[in-house]
């Protein structure tokens, strides 16, 4: 049975001198595999060799779910744009390496998907400069914090969203940064964002009166605090702050998919 769906690639390899295994994450079917025949010759239906980020409607036969479907079409347009900056082609990279690490095969995610190509046409279009004193230029700014909120998209549309309106433990919360304190809760004395930590065991943030139960804990400031109980404002955060927020999510995906992520080391430039 032939089945039609918009599909992403994130791999591709060869299978032969003229034949490629893809993988897809489609937007109604999710991730599947397929052999994709004769696509690295010259004169290829497939319009040449499938590469990463390739993305368009495609055609493929799939008659058992345990071995590899067979693509029998796809137009495939390409973002063209992402080659010409290392750093944004990196941030993309890492995002396949989560969608592919993150999702299962033939498990749907709808939003997921539109999500991930609104991200990906976002970094096509997003105009970047050069690295220079190993600082992020505004321009690379703008692309780590399309980055973060495309990871934070992924964990809550995978049901794995952290917890960042209150203390996982506890379930209190801060004034200042994260409303008032919930009910039954008495506020805790001169009480600062400082005493909000994140753990990853835990799935959320930890309040100060709890960290000592979470060894994994990482304590946030008071800007990645803000940012993270109200997303709006990655947009407009400061290197630092996008860094630090970076660096709780490599760690967290770390813990998830149980090593480290391989782009990841390119994303948080020394």
């Amino acid at each position: 049975m032939l089945t039609k769906d918009l599909a992403i690639c994130i791999r591709a390899t060869d299978f032969s001198e003229t034949s490629q295994i893809v993988t897809f994450f489609t937007r109604a079917n999710g991730k599947i595999s397929a052999i994709a025949r004769g696509s690295k010759r010259p004169r290829s239906k497939f319009d040449g060799p499938i590469e990463v980020f390739a993305q368009g409607e495609i055609v493929f036969a799939d008659s058992n779910k345990e071995k590899l479907a067979t693509l029998t079409e796809f137009q495939q347009q390409g973002f063209t744009n992402l080659i010409n900056n290392t750093f944004t082609l990196n941030c993309c990279l890492f995002a396949v390496e989560l969608i592919n690490s993150m999702t299962d095969d033939y498990d749907p995610h709808l939003e997921l998907f539109d999500s991930f190509l609104s991200f990906l046409q976002n970094a096509n279009e997003h105009r970047v400069s050069s690295i220079s004193t190993g600082r992020l230029s505004a321009e690379h700014q703008g692309m780590l914090s399309l980055l973060i909120l495309f990871q934070l998209t992924l964990l809550k549309e995978v049901g794995l969203i952290p917890v960042f309106d209150a203390c996982v433990n506890c379930k209190r919360m801060w004034h200042g940064h994260l409303g008032r304190v919930s009910t039954g809760w008495k506020p805790v004395p001169q009480a600062t964002s400082n005493d909000v930590y994140f753990s990853s065991a835990a799935n959320g943030f930890i309040c100060k009166d709890c960290e000592h139960s979470f060894p994994d804990k990482i304590r946030l400031s008071s800007n990645a605090v803000d940012c993270l109980s109200n997303l709006k404002s990655i947009a407009d955060a400061d290197e630092k702050t996008l860094r630090e927020i970076e660096k709780v999510l490599i760690r967290h995906f770390t813990e998830l998919i149980g090593k480290p992520p391989k782009m990841a080391k390119h994303i948080l430039i020394k």
